[in-house]
């Protein structure tokens, strides 16, 4: 055996699924760079993508933006099905910035780590091996997220679709739509020309009639009806 492949054989193999494949190459390739005991074994965009790729390579370490190729918050459903399909994965989960929905049902879903995408390759290296080790990856700003969170814990769900949204006003459906497709509440608030407050009240209405808890599983929830409206093999 030479020297490089008992390098390799030690080292932390890593997938990393991104929305943007440039920017999943550059990450693999900042990784490459930093340290010898990171190995990328795998890259994928999309959420079908990602499954294949976590069910073929079993990497140690899975490093999934919450937004895939085939829409926002799809790294999240992939959460869910991680631990089916490879038991010894351990994932990072990234995000676009430190925002409390997005940190805590990253943690619901079973992430062990979160890393804002803002922040360095070389600290995200620090991220992995700290994950591979056991520990738990998460700044003070998220830490408080994460407790205030654990006085109202519930299990993050992959909530069976229903009937539910047929209770949902038309006003309400469209919210939800444009939540599932990644928009913050603000961003939706400019959309629909109404105020950050009112649409609030609105996801507060929306979570009661569907008994979700939080923006990740109502996310969770439209994309599962979408999935199912699809034939099969698409």
């Amino acid at each position: 055996m030479n020297q490089l492949s008992q390098m390799l054989d030690g080292s932390i193999s890593v997938l990393i699924a991104d929305a943007d494949r440039m920017s999943a190459h550059l990450i693999a390739d900042g990784l490459k760079r930093g340290r010898h005991d990171i190995s990328v074994v795998a890259v994928s965009n999309s959420s079908a993508e990602t499954i294949r790729e976590l069910e073929r390579s079993q990497p140690d370490i899975a490093l999934i933006n919450a937004h895939l190729e085939d829409g926002r918050l799809r790294g999240y459903h992939v959460l869910q099905y991680l631990q089916a399909l490879s038991p010894k994965t351990v994932a990072i989960m990234l995000i676009p910035d430190s925002e409390r929905d997005l940190v805590v049902d990253a943690f619901r879903g079973g992430a062990r780590g979160v890393f804002c995408r803002l922040q360095s390759i070389k600290l995200l290296s620090k991220c992995i091996r700290t994950v591979h080790e056991g520990q738990i990856w998460a700044d003070t700003r998220n830490l408080a997220f994460i407790l205030e969170f654990l006085t109202r814990l519930k299990p993050l769900r992959l909530i069976k679709p229903g009937g539910g949204m047929t209770r949902l006003t038309p006003r309400e459906s469209e919210v939800v739509h444009l939540l599932a497709d990644g928009l913050s509440t603000r961003e939706i608030s400019h959309k629909l020309a109404l105020t950050e407050h009112t649409i609030r009240n609105y996801l507060s209405a929306i979570y009661d009639k569907l008994g979700v808890s939080s923006r990740v599983e109502l996310a969770l929830y439209a994309v599962a009806r979408e999935d199912l409206s699809r034939p099969m093999g698409e």
